[in-house]
């Protein structure tokens, strides 16, 4: 296979601070079909941008500080994202909370208190035992089918499988699910969230792995 032919690298790597911007946009295009995003967010002409902006915010001031967040991408780009929260480091402190009202207001603007109720009845169901929790993961709709979502749970998974951790996530895509069923992932709970209209969500869980073998 020459040079020309050879396949794209899908290189996973931590999210900086540099990459805030690139992330954040990529999943602002990721998430503007998303049912629950779409249904907080209904003006369809805004609705990219305030969800880059919201991604910008949680990366920076929410994931970011854990070092566990990655980016992938084909020859360096950056092309998909996952946010992940160490066990016992998923939940925002109150004044974090607090200091977020702003940023958050400018997103969702007179929806706020609509998206605070939504995503704290979502909190209320979180497990409470160690886990690694992936907050967010997204690919851009042009890259996707390349692999990269693949990629960047397998990056985590593989160590929480190393260190005998569980893993959970919130699929807000009922699409989704099967996905996630592939790598573990099993259903916990359908979850009804609160507002007419409002799209559930699915709760998945999933335990660790035992070492694979060799030889």
């Amino acid at each position: 296979m020459t040079p020309s032919q050879s396949q794209p690298s899908r290189a996973v790597r931590v999210a900086a601070a540099a990459d805030v911007a690139a992330v954040s946009a990529v999943l602002g295009r990721a998430f503007d079909d998303d049912p629950v995003w779409g249904w907080l967010l209904p003006d369809e002409p805004s609705r990219v941008r305030r969800l880059a902006r919201l991604f910008g915010v949680a990366l920076r001031h929410v994931h970011l500080p854990h070092g566990a967040s990655e980016a992938a991408g084909r020859d360096g780009a950056v092309e998909a994202a996952a946010f992940w929260d160490p066990p016992d480091h998923w939940k925002v402190s109150a004044g974090r909370q607090l200091s977020l009202l702003g940023p958050l207001l400018r997103v969702f603007g007179p929806r706020l208190p609509i998206a605070l109720r939504t995503l704290g009845a979502i909190e209320e169901h979180h497990p409470r035992e160690p886990h690694w929790y992936l907050a967010v993961l997204g690919t851009d709709p042009p890259a996707q089918g390349n692999g990269l979502g693949a990629a960047l749970l397998r990056s985590r998974l593989d160590r929480c499988d190393a260190s005998g951790l569980p893993a959970y996530l919130e699929s807000s895509k009922p699409q989704n699910v099967p996905y996630y069923e592939r790598f573990g992932f099993r259903v916990t709970r359908e979850l009804a969230l609160p507002g007419k209209g409002c799209p559930p969500v699915w709760l998945m869980w999933r335990d660790p792995e035992p070492a694979r073998e060799t030889g």
